[in-house]
């Protein structure tokens, strides 16, 4: 495939560390939870997340936007106040750091009544609070516990003594993921903050290896990574890179909290940190880039936690209204009606099978494309089926009703609209985003389902020429790969501005036109069309 742009990018870049093993009394940092509980009978719904953390009475960051945060991942927040702070977008005033007993008597509270599936632990703001916190954790440990050290203002001042800094270090052996920024990580290390991202990854490196905790090492930044903002997880494993645009935004308040908190919900419903942190980051994205909307504050504004919430109507609610006439025009197609009654000529019946089969080879590419965008392991594999599918079953299929008709495989030539289709999705394949790709893609999935559904709905089977055919639209695998189809397009629109939105929408306004053409194109060609350059010559350069 082309090297088209790519919203993030993944990659193993260093072999394992090699450290010693983690304690038996600890369990492993990538330990796979049992996801299974949430929502299954009998079980909690979502899981139940603890925040430690100062206050923001603006709501942008601290526990305030940790609570938003563990909402939009699903969770159900619950908060421990470490220090009540004065503070707004354009900075912090004052603060009360209340006696580490209450705090105690806080932790006590939550811990002798709730299950705590996964813990956040912020701002500790003294020696005497972090220390208490050991002490609880040392007693009531979480099964995933995330540190955000909170140690240097973003302008770079020390906001802990030195007794409260070592105290901190002290947290990180109750810690399962630590996501210091680049000064904390030097502080944590004792070290000069990191100058570029090489070295910031050897400094992570080390942190993980000497206190056997997975780091979350982030680069946003860095001055040296224009347009980029790279994120890598760092355990005794080896490290693994995540990459996602930069955002150029001023709304930065309360990033590293609302980061922290997501993954801290994330990890007991997903398999590893690398996974719940790829998760996060790409929210986070969304979150930023919708922050300057809020018009929250005069300073560095807060993200959106609840951008993904922010439009009730789902973006296939949108498109399904918007391609409406298409599918009645569907519907009233001669080959549609044709095919349902019985009464298609079998040489035009033929024709559009050949047809189908040079589209779905051109489609499994685009599939194949889909999956290496796609933005995690669940949307990667469904894709990757998706290509497999079209290559190996459909093929198949294809080749067994064609050999009916006496045609062989490659005997026809590629129509100017099977050509016209393929082109088009290629090229959104080879130039487009993601988001805008699975919105080209869907028509294939829903509208065929669509149309299928009504047909298979309409047509006496007993004695009909196409009647195995016509059942494959009943086949509840494909119904669920559509349905599929259409909650990863939801899913890349929550997080699409407005702009990336309407191209989505036009990818698949075209998608079903070309849809309708195809059907179209069964009763307008009914004899062979002379054999014409091959789709491997028309091919653009960048997809292969």
């Amino acid at each position: 495939m082309g090297a088209g742009p790519l919203a993030r990018r993944e990659r193993l870049v260093t072999p394992p560390l090699g450290a010693a093993p983690v304690p038996a009394d600890r369990p492993g940092l990538d330990a796979a939870p049992d996801r299974l509980r949430f929502g299954a009978p009998g079980g909690p719904s979502r899981p139940r997340v603890l925040s430690v953390a100062g206050t923001d009475p603006t709501g942008g960051a601290g526990i305030q936007a940790d609570l938003k945060s563990i909402a939009a991942h699903g969770g159900y927040g619950m908060a421990v106040v470490t220090a009540l702070v004065a503070q707004n977008t354009r900075g912090v005033r004052t603060s009360h750091v209340p006696d580490p007993a209450f705090l105690r008597a806080q932790l006590d509270a939550v811990s002798d009544d709730v299950t705590v599936d996964a813990l956040k632990i912020g701002m500790v703001a003294t020696e005497a609070v972090a220390r208490e916190l050991g002490a609880w954790l040392a007693a009531h440990r979480p099964p995933h516990v995330v540190l955000d050290p909170v140690m240097v203002a973003t302008s770079g001042d020390r906001l802990l003594d030195g007794g409260a800094e070592d105290a901190v270090r002290s947290l990180l052996a109750h810690a399962d993921l630590v996501t210091p920024n680049l000064p904390e990580l030097a502080v944590l290390l004792g070290e000069p903050v990191a100058a570029t991202w090489p070295e910031a990854l050897d400094q992570g490196v080390r942190l993980a290896r000497l206190h056997e905790v997975a780091v979350l090492v982030k680069g946003g930044h860095l001055a040296g990574e224009p347009g980029r903002s790279p994120d890598a997880v760092v355990t005794t494993e080896g490290t693994v890179e995540i990459d996602a645009p930069r955002v150029a935004t001023l709304h930065t308040h309360g990033t590293g909290c609302s980061l922290s908190a997501a993954v801290a919900t994330l990890r007991p419903q997903r398999d590893d940190w690398v996974t719940a942190v790829r998760e996060a980051k790409e929210w986070l994205t969304g979150a930023l880039r919708a922050g300057a909307a809020l018009q929250v504050g005069t300073g560095n504004g807060p993200v959106d936690h609840a951008h993904r919430q922010g439009s009730a109507r789902r973006f296939t609610d949108e498109a399904w209204e918007q391609v409406a006439d298409l599918r009645e025009a569907c519907d009233a197609l001669a080959f549609v009606r044709g095919l349902a009654a019985g009464t298609l000529a079998p040489e035009q019946f033929a024709f559009y099978l050949a047809q189908d089969a040079l589209y779905l080879r051109e489609y499994s590419r685009v599939l194949a494309r889909a999956s290496e965008l796609a933005p995690d392991r669940g949307a990667q594999e469904f894709f990757a089926r998706g290509a497999h599918h079209c290559l190996a079953v459909e093929s198949d299929l294809h080749r067994r009703w064609l050999g009916r008709y006496g045609v062989a495989e490659g005997g026809a030539a590629t129509s100017p609209v099977t050509a016209a289709y393929t082109d088009h999705l290629r090229a959104v394949a080879a130039t487009g985003s993601y988001t805008e790709l699975v919105a080209a893609v869907l028509p294939c999935y829903w509208l065929y389902a669509d149309i299928g559904a009504r047909l298979l709905a309409r047509s006496e089977l007993d004695g009909h020429p196409y009647a195995d055919w016509i059942a494959t639209y009943g086949d509840p695998e494909f119904a669920r790969a559509s349905d599929r189809a259409r909650e990863l397009t939801d899913d890349a629109a929550r997080s699409a501005g407005p702009a990336e939105r309407a191209r989505m929408l036009e990818a698949f306004v075209r998608s079903c036109r070309h849809e309708w053409l195809f059907f179209a194109q069964g009763t307008s060609m009914p004899s062979w069309p002379e054999p014409s350059r091959s789709t491997a010559e028309r091919e653009p350069a960048g997809v292969r």
